[in-house]
């Protein structure tokens, strides 16, 4: 079982590629400086919202993360694209693929 962070976010078309382009540095950040970060899928809804699904270890592995917020260049990077935040939710896997 590991914690999962479901985050629903409006990007404006004209910045798609922006944001898909920025995608990979906030990973590379992720991966090497948040402990029990375990990977993410992004997938678009829509022309303009997002729905981010990022994978941690424990509950207590994300909340620090969120604590530390968008303090690495690739994590500012694709942070500073979202226009606004619709939701954002935290369960836990029962089982896999």
């Amino acid at each position: 079982m590991s914690t999962v962070e479901l985050t629903r976010f409006r990007v404006p078309e004209a910045r798609a590629d922006a944001l898909l382009a920025a995608r990979p540095a906030m990973l590379r950040d992720f991966s090497s400086d948040r402990a029990g970060f375990l990977g993410a899928r992004l997938v678009r809804l829509s022309a303009e919202e997002w729905l981010d699904i990022v994978f941690w270890r424990a509950h207590e592995d994300f909340a620090e993360s969120r604590r530390r917020g968008a303090d690495r260049p690739g994590i500012q990077a694709f942070f500073a694209l979202i226009a606004e935040v619709v939701s954002s939710e935290e369960g836990t896997t029962e089982g896999e693929l």
